[in-house]
């Protein structure tokens, strides 16, 4: 029996392009939701932009126009950056409707008669130079808890937790630097800790992943506090009813967004919203990056238990974006806008490689541009695209572009590919992405490996029928390689069904084989990807940034990104037994070479007196393998072998540094003795 499902990402902010960043979040959605299509599930994706508060005012105001004419430009920027990256909402709308008024009203209204609402005078940041009241985003400070500097008004990216403008030290105005003034107003509050005990339930159910579940923790035994759902005006968003100069806080009025959006699809396609978005009849998942986590987490379904709508299934939470390991940065080229990447790279690359590095788990993601040219010009282009290229031309040319029958060694081979459908369901379900594609990849090389097995390119010489029977199974699991990949590749997918002659492609068309079929000639897939195109991409996306005092003399983003390396998590602790179960030893190096295909690593054998292992080590960026040969290095001589991409490695040396050519190894004495151990 198949599935409803109704999905939702994150809103996008509507003052400001799309980057790589948000392509995580709305590419892990979009692929799930096309996987459950692809499964026979009705999956409906609802989003919109989130239009409203004081940083679209500031950004129209800036820009001379007003903020109903910004948010109507980023909403035809942000759906075409979406549709070219082939991310296929079934409604994309914005919260700066009719509909999401009329719900803000509706909870606010129902929250107020069950007593969830009241209202206190609050000191707020005021900013005389502005003439305006600062939102928690335009004040920045110190944070009072881990005193990490430079975060917001209203949460630290440091230690993640959650504090009032009022409580930063030594705040400034972000928009013009100056100090905020104190002033009094009387505010709306959402009484959060009042639904305390049924958000517990709703997360001891299993609403999101475990490790969320240890963060909530730490909010329910500090106390969740009242939520302040109001702001003073000047400011673009929508009036609280019966109130003059005091509008809903965009908080409150973002995630309604979802039900909006909703709204507007049911209307405009004869469907009955209750039943669609409040009944059991369809399930009900968000997706979210990390940092929203809190509003996600217990505003929101604070809100909806208030106002009697049915809370989502699951939140699934990700991590964030890294790229070549650190902080996306305008002043090194790595914050690279949809818009940049798509003057240059096809996005079915990224489509593609963050799948290959997406789990269940919101631990952050990187790209690091050397791996994603290797991975898709090895795995996409080399071992999958590469199935279909040899073998769909040599049918179309030799052998009138006629499929035969299976024979026994295609037919096993077939049903190999077959037996995996199984275990890729689940892992696309799970969100398990990376695994799925780590089957994918294994299921090509299988299937390169009959292909040259078999050599139809002999074959064709002598016994053509043969030939069409070994092309015959290269083309079915051609075929089957699709379907699997086509949540992740819909256009690479289309084509496929093009030249194949197929209807649209499913996961139950995995178990039919294609047998004398006559098809068209081949269209090539995918190009390799050239790193030249990358190098213009980076070039085109970094922007100088002038030094601030305020920042000792470094741009913002790299201050930034030094923060967030001081404020990197330190490992779990290890005991001294663990620790003393390390033995190492003094090694010579008796052998250096570079590794072939892999630009950072040197294969080093390593002489360790009564045994000698051989050592991938990525130091190649910081020395040269002549000047190596003969040193004495310390070596972890009882680490277990890891099988790597380029081979076995049986130890690891002893080196600290940043990096790149920053890296230096820890080297003994001439004296020392291969094989020495090292206290």
């Amino acid at each position: 029996m198949s599935r409803k499902i109704v999905v939702t990402s994150a809103l996008p902010y509507a003052n400001g392009p799309i980057h790589i960043g948000h392509l995580v979040e709305y590419l892990q959605t979009d692929i799930w939701v096309r996987f459950q299509k692809a499964c026979g599930n009705r999956c409906l994706y609802f989003c919109a932009d989130d239009t409203h508060g004081t940083p679209v005012m500031i950004r129209a105001r800036a820009d001379g126009i007003e903020p109903q004419e910004l948010i109507q430009r980023v909403h035809a920027e942000h759906i075409r950056d979406f549709t070219r990256f082939n991310i296929e909402f079934d409604n994309y709308y914005s919260t700066h409707s009719e509909e999401n008024r009329q719900f803000s009203e509706l909870l606010y209204k129902r929250a107020l008669e069950n007593g969830s609402i009241t209202k206190r005078d609050v000191e707020q940041a005021y900013c005389a130079q502005c003439d305006m009241w600062l939102p928690d985003r335009y004040i920045r400070g110190i944070c009072p808890r881990c005193k990490a500097p430079e975060q917001y008004g209203d949460s630290c990216d440091a230690c993640g937790g959650t504090h009032r403008p009022t409580e930063l030290i030594d705040p400034v105005c972000a928009n013009c630097g100056a100090e905020p003034v104190r002033r009094t107003s009387t505010h709306y509050f959402f009484k959060l800790g009042d639904y305390t005990d049924r958000l517990r339930k709703l997360f001891e159910s299993g609403h999101t992943q475990k490790s969320v579940q240890n963060k909530l923790d730490e909010w329910f035994k500090a106390g969740l506090r009242d939520w302040d759902i109001s702001r003073d005006g000047p400011y673009f968003g929508f009036k609280i009813p019966g109130e003059q100069n005091k509008f809903f806080y965009v908080w409150l009025d973002a995630p309604i967004g979802y039900i909006a959006s909703c709204k507007n699809y049911c209307d405009r396609n004869g469907l009955d919203f209750d039943k669609v978005w409040n009944s059991d009849e369809y399930e009900l998942y968000h997706f979210i990056g990390k940092d929203i986590m809190y509003f996600h987490a217990l505003f929101w379904p604070a809100m909806l238990m208030s106002a009697k709508f049915k809370t989502a299934d699951k939140l699934f939470v990700h991590g964030f974006l890294t790229v070549n390991g650190q902080k996306m940065s305008k002043s090194k080229g790595t914050f690279i806008r949809a818009e940049t990447y798509l003057n240059h790279l096809d996005p079915q690359y990224l489509r593609y490689y963050y799948a290959t590095k997406l789990t269940s788990g919101i631990e952050d993601i990187d790209l690091n541009f050397d791996d994603f040219v290797t991975k898709i010009n090895s795995d996409l282009v080399g071992k999958i695209a590469n199935l279909a290229s040899r073998s769909v031309p040599m049918l179309t040319k030799n052998l009138d572009g006629t499929l035969g029958r299976l024979d026994r060694k295609g037919a096993k081979l077939v049903r190999i590919l077959q037996g995996a459908k199984g275990s890729i369901i689940a892992d696309f379900d799970q969100l398990n992405y990376a695994a799925a594609m780590r089957t994918v990849s294994a299921l090509a090389d299988e299937s390169n490996r009959y292909f040259d097995r078999e050599q139809p390119w002999e074959t064709i010489k002598t016994d053509p029928e043969k030939t069409r029977a070994t092309l015959t199974a290269a083309v079915n699991a051609a075929k089957i390689l699709t379907i699997y990949l086509k949540p992740v590749l819909p256009k690479y997918a289309q084509t496929v069904e093009r030249f194949l002659k197929i209807n649209p492609l499913g996961y139950a068309d995995v178990d039919n084989v294609l047998e004398e079929h006559k098809i068209d000639p081949f269209e090539r897939l995918v190009e390799r990807v050239e790193t030249e195109k990358v190098q213009a991409m980076i070039d085109q996306s970094r922007e100088p940034v002038a030094p601030s005092a305020r920042h000792g003399g470094q741009s913002p983003d790299e201050a930034t990104e030094q923060q967030a390396v001081a404020n990197e998590p330190i490992e779990p602790e290890c005991s001294i037994e663990d620790f003393m179960k390390i033995d190492l030893r003094i090694a010579k190096v008796d052998s250096a070479e570079p590794v072939e295909g892999a630009d950072k690593l040197l294969r080093l054998e390593l002489d360790l007196g009564s045994v000698k292992k051989v050592v991938l080590a990525g130091i190649a960026k910081a020395y040269k393998p002549a000047d190596l040969v003969g040193k004495k290095v310390v070596c972890v001589a009882n680490l277990k072998p890891r099988k790597m991409k380029f081979g076995v490695s049986e130890g690891m040396i002893l080196a600290a540094g940043p990096g790149g050519k920053d890296i230096f190894m820890l080297t003994a004495d001439d004296g020392a003795e291969p094989g020495q151990r090292v206290h």
